[in-house]
């Protein structure tokens, strides 16, 4: 587990899909199309920042350059002109399936000499481990140990 942690700390699969996909870009402009993709509704730039857990000057920055490269794309909101809406381009969603490629393409050379078995058997475990893995940390969760810790006060 620490060594996985580790590599995911470095973010290794990301970091070579990148060198291969878009060498002129880097992994914080992948988090802010992935977050932007996954976000049901609109999205502002404060709630990039927010997820990203920067300042908003900085989540400004980042979109604006983000926009240049064409891979963000701001509309005027609907429902108050005032506010601008991200959404991600084609070429954002394109290279976010590149990436998505390339990254299942690292995970498949991995496995690729185990049985079909042993991969169907350590997928089903690993979702098991990530669905309580996320259950345990999810904020209820971490009340609840925090409440339990305190002896109830």
């Amino acid at each position: 587990m620490t060594r996985m942690r580790l590599m995911i700390g470095r973010r290794v699969i990301g970091r070579m899909a990148i060198a291969k996909l878009a060498p002129g870009l880097e992994l914080s402009h992948i988090d802010v199309l992935d977050i932007v993709n996954r976000t049901d509704g609109d999205v502002t730039v404060g709630a990039i920042a927010e997820a990203m857990r920067l300042d908003p000057s900085r989540g400004s920055r980042v979109v604006a350059e983000m926009v240049g490269r064409g891979l963000l794309k701001r509309e005027v909101s609907q429902e108050d002109g005032r506010r601008s809406i991200i959404d991600i381009t084609p070429l954002g969603h394109s290279i976010l399936e590149e990436m998505r490629s390339a990254k299942i393409g690292i995970i498949r050379d991995v496995v690729s000499d185990w049985p079909h078995e042993d991969v169907a058997e350590f997928a089903k475990l690993f979702d098991r481990f990530i669905g309580r893995f996320e259950k345990r940390l999810s904020p209820d969760a971490i009340a609840l140990t925090t409440f339990s810790k305190d002896g109830g006060s």
